[in-house]
Protein backbone atom coordinates (compact mmCIF):
# COMPACT_ATOMS: atom_id res chain seq x y z
CA UNK A 1 0.00 0.00 0.00
CA UNK A 2 1.52 3.37 -0.75
CA UNK A 3 1.64 5.84 1.82
CA UNK A 4 -0.78 8.90 0.61
CA UNK A 5 -3.35 5.73 0.79
CA UNK A 6 -2.06 4.63 4.12
CA UNK A 7 -2.75 8.70 5.06
CA UNK A 8 -6.09 8.98 3.98
CA UNK A 9 -7.02 5.56 6.29
CA UNK A 10 -5.03 6.70 9.27
CA UNK A 11 -6.81 10.52 8.71
CA UNK A 12 -10.08 8.91 8.53
CA UNK A 13 -9.34 6.34 11.43
CA UNK A 14 -7.92 9.61 13.34
CA UNK A 15 -11.34 11.55 12.60
CA UNK A 16 -13.64 8.71 13.54
CA UNK A 17 -11.99 7.83 16.93
CA UNK A 18 -11.58 11.63 17.95
CA UNK A 19 -15.42 11.53 17.10
CA UNK A 20 -16.10 8.68 19.46
CA UNK A 21 -13.65 9.34 22.16
CA UNK A 22 -14.80 13.21 22.43
CA UNK A 23 -18.12 12.48 23.41
CA UNK A 24 -17.19 9.81 26.31
CA UNK A 25 -14.49 12.26 27.67
CA UNK A 26 -17.11 15.04 28.30
CA UNK A 27 -19.47 12.43 29.40
CA UNK A 28 -17.11 11.19 32.09
CA UNK A 29 -15.60 14.50 33.14
CA UNK A 30 -19.41 16.06 33.30
CA UNK A 31 -20.66 13.11 35.15
CA UNK A 32 -17.56 12.68 37.27
CA UNK A 33 -14.69 14.97 37.64
CA UNK A 34 -17.34 17.90 37.81
CA UNK A 35 -17.51 16.75 42.10
CA UNK A 36 -13.64 16.42 42.14
CA UNK A 37 -11.78 18.67 44.27
CA UNK A 38 -9.91 21.56 42.14
CA UNK A 39 -6.56 19.67 41.55
CA UNK A 40 -8.07 16.12 40.88
CA UNK A 41 -10.43 18.22 38.17
CA UNK A 42 -7.61 19.95 36.71
CA UNK A 43 -4.84 16.71 36.62
CA UNK A 44 -8.17 14.58 35.00
CA UNK A 45 -8.68 17.05 32.51
CA UNK A 46 -5.31 16.55 31.25
CA UNK A 47 -5.18 13.43 31.37
CA UNK A 48 -8.29 12.87 29.07
CA UNK A 49 -7.30 15.83 27.14
CA UNK A 50 -3.78 14.23 26.46
CA UNK A 51 -5.24 10.71 26.75
CA UNK A 52 -6.53 10.47 23.09
CA UNK A 53 -3.25 10.56 21.75
CA UNK A 54 -1.85 6.99 23.03
CA UNK A 55 -4.16 4.51 20.92
CA UNK A 56 -3.44 7.04 17.88
CA UNK A 57 -0.09 6.96 17.30
CA UNK A 58 0.37 3.55 16.50
CA UNK A 59 -1.91 4.77 13.46
CA UNK A 60 0.36 7.70 13.12
CA UNK A 61 3.19 5.33 12.85
CA UNK A 62 1.72 3.03 10.05
CA UNK A 63 0.81 6.00 8.09
CA UNK A 64 4.61 7.40 7.84
CA UNK A 65 6.10 4.22 6.72
CA UNK A 66 7.91 4.71 3.71
CA UNK A 67 6.63 2.76 0.61
CA UNK A 68 7.77 -0.53 -0.29
CA UNK A 69 10.13 -1.01 -3.16
CA UNK A 70 7.12 -3.38 -5.27
CA UNK A 71 8.88 -5.12 -7.98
Amino acid sequence: MKQRQRKLIGTVVIIVFVMIYGPIAMALAESRIMAAPQLVQVLAYAVLGLAWILPVMPVIRWMQRPDGDAA
